[in-house]
């Protein structure tokens, strides 16, 4: 039996990318191999936002090299965004690949195998014009699921790379989206994310179809999911209108993940970030005045090119003013291709790493203090599988808090009722609530 290896890095469109692959090398005869030493496909879903990723593939490569070595039919196939960015360069650079793939090529994965067995060497990058993907689903739906609904960006911030590796901005049409999911909930899915670079700017470029306020609705309605999320939300396209859905929609979880990337109004016009430090301050206010248990999430870089120590300070005092419930942070590295790679990177990597760790200190604090406020709280878990202990379950609270509690396997995929009995700093531990409650709280 022919067996492919798939390896993720990056983000949840790279997770649901790797679906996607294993899918398509399914249907053309693939079992996946639960290790690269049993693949005779060897595939790399790859990441190009962060420089560390990057470096992780070129690692990953130059070790495959020796398996191909020893086992001459091994075939390695590098997809995702290095593969849109380097294109045939990874070919003059790597002999050991045979097939560079880039995201929006992936429907072609089936054509490329086949040019591969022929003993040919191939490289497909590019956009297409036409956003349709198929409903393609995973192989093995879980409790949970992600469901891409558009592709691309056209935003253009100075540090980032995603417009020129996954091209311009593109939506799936809401038929097939809606139609995806119905899918989904049949094979017991729960709950979908819905993925795209900017979701918040869904339909905008397609006449006539669905905002995705009104998207968010349609599905809203679809029987068996019991709950909806989104990823990823740019601020200057935080619509009224999408605020209120939180309150509107029923399934809608009250989770919000809303980059900032700076508090400093210079270092943000630099970024090309379309808002204002205070403009993101009052879509914040707004949203907690409609959704007061809402959690809110974000992305924070530090040491961009020209952030001065003030600039820094006032990024702190954001953090200090909205409370966020958690944070990505990361030091600032140039991307190649972008703008910002072009200026003098001039924060040092020792001032870069000074300010990381001021930052996460402030949010670790934040975090744990709010985790802890909800010890002896009921709230709402869908039950996503067993913990790391026996005996134990691991679920997810509306808020997108993790929580680990006693259970039997029996109970994966179901909500429940649990009281949390203790906040730590990056999960809950609860407790099942008896059945007397579970069902007045259901009532």
């Amino acid at each position: 039996m022919t067996k492919v290896y798939i390896k993720t890095f990056g983000c949840q469109m790279n997770e649901r990318d790797s679906e996607r692959v294993l899918a398509l090398a399914s249907s053309c005869g693939y079992t996946e191999a639960a290790s690269l030493d049993e693949a005779d496909l060897i595939v790399i879903n790859t990441c190009t936002v962060r420089r560390k990723p990057e470096q992780k593939v070129y690692s990953l490569l130059g070790r495959l090299g020796g398996l191909k070595e020893r086992r001459p039919h091994l075939r390695i196939a590098v997809v995702g965004c290095l593969a849109q960015q380097e294109g045939d360069g990874l070919l003059e650079r790597f002999p050991q690949v045979d097939l560079v793939l880039g995201p929006d090529r992936i429907g072609e994965l089936p054509r490329a195998l086949e040019a591969l067995e022929g003993g040919e060497r191939l490289c497909l990058v590019g956009f297409h014009q036409d956003p349709c993907q198929g409903v393609l689903l995973p192989l093995r739906p879980s409790v949970r699921a992600y469901v891409n609904i558009m592709q691309g960006c056209d935003n253009f911030c100075t540090y980032c790379i995603v417009p020129y590796v996954r091209g311009p901005e593109k939506s799936r049409p809401s038929g097939e989206i809606i139609e995806e999911v119905q899918l989904l909930a049949e094979r017991g899915v729960k709950e979908v994310t819905l993925l795209g670079q900017n979701v918040n700017s869904y339909g905008k470029k397609s006449p006539g179809e669905l905002t995705f306020p009104q998207l968010l609705s349609k599905i809203d309605q679809i029987e068996g999911i019991e709950r909806i999320r989104f990823t990823t939300s740019h601020p200057k396209d935080l619509s009224e209108e999408l605020i209120r859905a939180f309150v509107d929609l029923e399934k809608l979880c009250e989770h919000l993940h809303l980059p900032f990337q700076a508090g400093s109004n210079r270092v943000l016009e630099r970024m090309g970030r379309a808002y204002t430090r205070e403009e993101y301050l009052r879509k914040v206010e707004r949203l907690r005045q409609l959704v007061p248990r809402v959690a809110i999430t974000a992305d924070v870089m530090v040491g961009f090119p020209g952030e001065g120590e003030e600039d820094f300070r006032q990024t702190l005092e954001l953090v200090r003013e909205v409370e966020f419930d958690a944070l990505f942070s990361f030091k600032y590295t140039p991307r190649k291709g972008t703008v910002a790679s072009r200026w003098p990177d001039d924060v040092s990597p020792e001032e870069k790493q000074r300010r990381l760790e001021e930052l996460q200190e402030l949010q670790r604090a934040i975090t744990l203090r709010k985790n802890r406020s909800l010890e002896g709280q009921v709230m709402e878990v869908l039950v996503e599988g067993t913990g790391g202990r026996p005996g134990q379950l691991r679920g997810r609270t509306r808020c997108n808090r993790v929580v680990n509690f006693p259970g039997g396997e029996e109970l994966v995929g179901r909500l429940l009722w649990v009281r949390i009995t203790e906040g730590l700093q990056n999960s809950l531990r609860g407790e099942l609530c008896p059945l007397d409650v579970q069902e007045a709280v259901n009532a």
